[in-house]
């Protein structure tokens, strides 16, 4: 055993280490945090000291037992884990759970994976920072107590199965209302006027009014006044400006530019941002901060030297306007600027380079710009006080520009072009003056990015809770992301041109909502319930409080005791006030009677989901329930809409001998034809389909499941399913990736694609026991599974199953047997 053992949270990033230390080191995983509160009791001391009952879990137990035994064995252990507050407190819970001595015990912490910073945290270790300690366990119970004692609330007030949370339930709070903004949204139309316009030597150039006309006649007004006009620049003015690059990454601002410039959402940036840091190839992604140490500095000045030349150096100091700064003390960069690119996988290598060009610019020269302003003046027989306008930007220099640009969410921003050479008093000839109608804009709905960025300036949360954050509101169905690409809407357009005036009406797609964050319906119940009795808590001003106390906690400056106390003394009382007292909350909207009995009409949410009801459980006639469509809402369905629902299932007639009805169901509109269930294509209103459509539906149903190939004798068939294109064989589902052509796949294609899985499936085998009918595989994320028929058990990381037996095979399936059956024996006796 070697004299040092040294414990990271992740086997990759001991892996990594492993690498700069020699044989005196043994770097071991703890696989994350070793003790946690326990997942059914509330394991917080509520009546006395606010103490957190931690326990290692059943999983952790073996890691823990290694551990120990190497610790005991060790000279010196090393807790390396993260250096923000919850690595902090996996040190901790190491030192208190492996009963660590002191003596024997260093902590230490480094902002990057590489050979110079690990021997300088060994060269500096110290001890573990309690007050760090007690901000993770301070947000640790916090969220305890909230989530733990407001769940049950909406168990019984709401729906079962239902969760609250101090962060989680804000976030959704604020998709709520910004979904509430854009329903009551009334757009206003006005007249946008553009040109275009013609120099004398033949350059072409657009312009346009500064001002928009709020109606028609004044925009048919404007272009009559240009009938027979001549157009000259009245004004011109040029001024150089200089432009400055964006700081250096922060967690919150990586977020964002991944998804404005890759297209990632906030989990898929911060999972690869972990792998890239755990490869030792960026700082630390969890951070608040935008500074970079001088070490960095130098390191990108020399980059920036050797790959474009001394004029494009500029090292400079970035200050952080988050008020909560914390964590890592670096922005996010690379460990070496002289890497421009890494050997990764294609997400991970995409995801470095928009980190490295960031990290890059912030310290490169500023560009340097020529900004011209041109006022263009109408000459016409009828006064016309309006003057066009022209903005155009020339780079003499473009510096940082070289590297990179920062991304904008503002869909408004109108990029500056060239302008030609002009001069005062020249004459233009004008092409065409157009006055299109346009609408004001609804608020934008949230993107992951957008909201992050929103939470950030609020104050709420921080660079860990983001992720977790977006990842639980939209797994509780609280929010999902967008799937409409929204309607058409027509619009007017005057156009001038050859000295006449035309009219073209158009149409445009408005109110997409594609991949934005929308509020279901009992995402939205949830927060009104919360607002209305536990406005505090969803208060924003109240959830950034509580990060400043944890702020003030980890600095030392408030006992993080004292501070559950006092919150706890007003939260509890009402909580216990609203479960006795509040009345439940459906979310109910009256549309109206009903024509035929005069019964009333409401949507509300029910135990299986949205529904409408005709009648009242008051009734002498029993209620009717029509569950809504995928894309309907409590909120915004009519009473036309919803009495339609009640039209189906509809009978459409037979088709080779079987029956054919169309129905709503849970994923959308569909036809039945027997016993096959065929999707209706996004936008069919079941309602309007008829058998003829059906049966064309079927019949491409039927195409598209017919065989495409026999191979060994068993057909091979091809679908899209929810994770892409794939064949069908020997009840094998075989993903199709994009360097094959899914409309034309060859015999070699669908023969390679099924012995690739056939061979895949074979290396995946660990065991097999054919005459037991048990195997041991691989599984995701470094697990295994036990299979035997429909019966699988997990295994976790740490269990080696290279050497299992038949025996501890046969012994694991049958405890999971057991521990199933007495499970459902409990949930029966509950039930009854």
């Amino acid at each position: 055993m070697p004299k040092n053992l040294v414990i990271v949270e992740s086997p990759a990033k001991a892996k990594t280490i492993e690498k700069f230390l020699g044989k005196d080191y043994k770097v071991e995983s703890s696989f994350g945090h070793i003790a946690d509160l326990p997942s059914k009791e509330l394991g917080v001391d509520v009546e006395g000291d606010f103490k957190p009952k931690y326990q290692v879990s059943k999983d952790k137990k073996d890691v823990v037992k290694k551990l120990k035994d190497l610790a005991k064995k060790a000279e010196l252990v090393w807790l390396a884990s993260d250096e923000d507050r919850e690595g902090e407190a996996i040190a901790w819970h190491l030192a208190e759970t492996l009963a660590l001595d002191k003596e024997k015990t260093r902590r230490i912490v480094f902002s990057e994976i590489t050979k110079k910073a690990i021997n300088k945290a060994i060269e500096n270790p110290r001890s573990i920072d309690y007050n760090l300690v007690d901000a993770q366990q301070a947000r640790r119970v916090l969220d305890r107590i909230v989530g733990y004692e407001l769940s049950p609330v909406l168990w019984r007030k709401v729906k079962g199965g239902l969760s609250a949370g101090r962060v989680q339930s804000v976030a959704v709070r604020l998709i709520v209302e910004r979904e509430r903004d854009i329903q009551q949204f009334n757009p206003q139309a006005s007249y946008r006027v553009d040109a275009e316009f013609i120099t004398a030597d033949g350059s072409s150039f657009r312009a346009k009014l500064p001002k928009n006309f709020t109606s028609k006649t004044e925009a048919e007004d404007f272009l009559n006044k240009n009938l027979g006009a001549s157009y000259r620049v009245s004004d011109l003015e040029k001024k150089p400006v200089k432009k400055s690059p964006a700081p250096p990454f922060t967690t919150s601002t990586l977020q964002q530019e991944a998804a404005r410039k890759l297209g990632f959402s906030v989990s898929r940036t911060m999972s690869n941002a972990q792998r890239l840091y755990e490869a030792g190839l960026i700082t630390y992604m969890r951070t608040d901060s935008v500074n970079l140490s001088n070490e960095a500095k130098r390191g990108a000045e020399d980059a920036i030297v050797t790959s474009f030349g001394s004029q494009y150096s500029k090292p400079r100091n970035y200050k952080g306007k988050s008020k909560g700064a914390q964590e890592a003390h670096e922005a996010i960069r690379p460990t070496n600027f002289a890497n421009q690119n890494v050997n990764a996988e294609r997400d991970q290598s995409r995801l470095y380079d928009l980190i490295w060009k960031r990290a890059i610019a912030s310290q490169m020269s500023e560009a340097r710009l020529e900004r011209t302003n041109v006022k263009i003046k109408v000459d016409s027989s009828q006064t016309v006080n309006e003057q066009f306008v022209a903005n155009g930007e020339m780079i003499t220099f473009d510096g940082f520009l070289k590297v990179y640009l920062e991304g904008t969410d503002d869909e408004n921003v109108e990029q500056s072009g060239l302008l030609p050479e002009l001069k005062v008093a020249d004459n233009l000839d004008n092409k065409f003056i157009t006055a299109t109608q346009r609408f004001t804009r609804p608020p934008a709905r949230y993107t992951e990015a957008s909201l992050v960025k929103k939470l950030e300036e609020l104050g709420i949360g921080r660079p860990s809770t983001y992720a977790p954050t977006i990842s639980t509101i939209q797994n509780r169905n609280y929010v999902e992301k967008g799937s409409v690409d929204g309607a058409e809407r027509s619009y007017t357009q005057l156009v001038l041109e050859s000295n006449s005036i035309k009219e073209k009406n158009l149409s445009e797609r408005v109110g997409s909502d594609k991949g934005k964050l929308v509020p279901t319906d009992i995402g939205t119940i949830v927060t009104d319930f919360l607002v209305n009795h536990f406005e505090s808590i969803l208060d924003y001003n109240f959830t950034a409080k509580v990060e400043e106390s944890f702020d003030d906690i980890a600095e030392g400056k408030e006992n993080w005791r004292e501070m559950m106390k006092d919150f706890y003394k007003g939260f509890h009382p009402q909580v216990e006030d609203v479960s006795e007292n509040a009345e439940r909350e459906s979310g109910e909207r009256i549309l109206g009677e009903d024509p035929k009995t005069g019964r009333q009409v409401s949507v509300r949410l029910g135990r299986f989901g949205p529904m409408v009801q005709i009648g009242t459980s008051e009734d002498e006639e029993k209620p009717q329930f029509a569950s809504l469509g995928p894309d309907q809402q409590l909120s915004s369905i009519t009473f036309e809409e919803a009495m339609s629902l009640f039209q189906l299932p509809k009978a459409l007639g037979h088709y080779n001998d079987e029956e054919v009805e169309v129905n709503n169901g849970r994923f959308g509109p569909y036809v039945r034809y027997g016993k096959k269930f065929v999707s209706l294509p996004k936008g069919v209103d079941p309602l309007g389909v008829e058998l003829d459509e059906a049966i064309t539906y079927i019949k491409e149903k039927e195409k598209a499941d017919a065989p495409i190939y026999k191979y060994q004798g068993l057909d091979v068939t091809k679908g899209k399913g929810r994770f892409g294109p794939f064949i069908k064989w020997n009840n094998m589902f075989i993903n199709v990736n994009k360097k094959y052509d899914w409309d034309n796949l060859s015999e070699e294609d669908i023969v390679t694609l099924i012995e690739d899985k056939i061979q895949k499936e074979k290396d995946k085998l660990i065991h097999v026991w054919e005459a037991e009918g048990i195997r041991v595989e691989k599984a995701r994320w470094g697990r295994h599974n036990v299979i035997k028929g429909k019966q699988k058990v997990e295994l976790a990381k740490t269990v080696d199953v290279s050497k299992m037996t038949l025996e501890e095979a046969k012994a694991l399936l049958e405890k999971n047997a057991l521990k199933k059956k007495r499970t459902t024996k409990k949930t029966t006796a509950k039930k009854k």
